[in-house]
């Protein structure tokens, strides 16, 4: 077999515009492009890591090269999963594994999943916080989206006015509210309240990482999501009779192969699942779409931020998005560059 070549590159994604959630205002991420060659085959895999965490740029770099000996000399997936932690480096490294493999064997990383072909997915189109009108505006601007995702700030009475604000200009639309650990449990009875009032369908991570005992007993009328308390599989246990939903990040459980193994025990322990993402390119999208093909809920629009986007890339149309295999996993051999 050929040796194996890892090359790990920093990359600086920019956003078209500024993008504001509870407590942060973004304008551009940093990611790492990780490239795994085999001969004439190459994986690749990319990732940003995790802002609340501390999984930066920096983090991400030292835990790759920690490990490069390991993974130059063909280090698999499972092995790879117990050798490293969890975050955004193994989420790259993991993905240009199975990305690898699909060139080496010929085979499209779905079929090495085990998935049927992938179907084009409803996609949510997230909102940045902002002023109510420019959130109705930008809103009716995602044209033919089935799907919005709005970021609250912790706010009640103005984030209930953006929520007021979108759904008058999309009627019609399935939307969901992210409040990124914003609110505290006190404000829960209100918020749920006003978000009923507005047929509001999914409630993501109202509390803090940590305060999910809070949640216990609470009834609430939406379906509440866990992203933040949601990062690896051994969290999972832990929310059941707390949530209702488990968001899955590959950038935060580390990686497609955790990710799958998270939808298959989110299932078992009866949660709905859903796949999401932090910004990131079509590249960062396509294992994750994977992810999706077994979920309830889909939020991969991460490339609709930025600036510019790979090439090839993901498709977006009529609110869904595919991710063809010319994209990433597509099982063809490609030349070294």
């Amino acid at each position: 077999m050929p040796r194996r070549s890892l090359d790990v590159r920093a990359e600086k994604l920019r956003l078209a515009a500024p993008f504001r959630i509870s407590g942060y205002v973004f304008e551009a991420t940093d990611a790492i492009l990780v490239t795994l060659t085999e001969g004439p085959h190459q994986g690749r895999g990319e990732a940003s890591g995790v802002y609340y965490l501390g999984d930066d740029l920096e983090h991400m770099l030292v835990e790759i090269e920690a490990h490069r000996e390991a993974i130059e000399a063909g280090i698999g997936r499972e092995a790879l999963r117990q050798a490293m932690p969890p975050g955004g480096a193994r989420n790259a490294v993991d993905c240009a594994l199975w990305d690898l493999e699909a060139a080496r064997s010929g085979r499209a990383a779905w079929m090495l999943a085990g998935l049927d072909g992938p179907r084009p997915l409803v996609t949510t189109f997230t909102l940045g916080a902002d002023d109510p009108e420019r959130m109705a505006r930008a809103a009716v601007a995602h044209e033919g989206a089935k799907a919005i995702k709005i970021k609250l700030t912790g706010e009640i009475e103005l984030d209930l006015d953006r929520v007021s604000a979108v759904r008058e200009a999309l009627p019609e639309a399935w939307i969901g509210v992210d409040a990124n650990q914003g609110f505290a449990r006190a404000d829960l009875p209100l918020l749920v309240e006003g978000l009923v009032a507005f047929r509001i369908s999914l409630l993501e991570q109202p509390l803090a990482r940590g305060a999910e005992a809070e949640l216990e007993g609470f009834r609430s009328a939406i379906p509440i999501a866990a992203d933040e308390s949601a990062l690896t599989l051994a969290d999972l246990p832990g929310l059941v009779g707390r949530f209702d939903v488990i968001n899955i990040k590959l950038d935060k459980c580390g990686g497609l192969t955790e990710g799958l193994m998270m939808a298959a025990e989110a299932r078992r322990l009866g949660f709905e699942v859903m796949v999401g993402n932090m910004v990131g390119t079509s590249l960062a999208m396509a294992p994750a779409f994977l992810v999706g093909q077994l979920c309830d809920y889909v939020d991969l629009d991460g490339p609709t931020f930025l600036a510019e986007d790979r090439s090839p890339a993901a498709h977006y149309a009529e609110g869904e998005i595919f991710v063809g295999p010319e994209v990433w996993g597509g099982g063809t051999a490609m030349a070294a560059e």
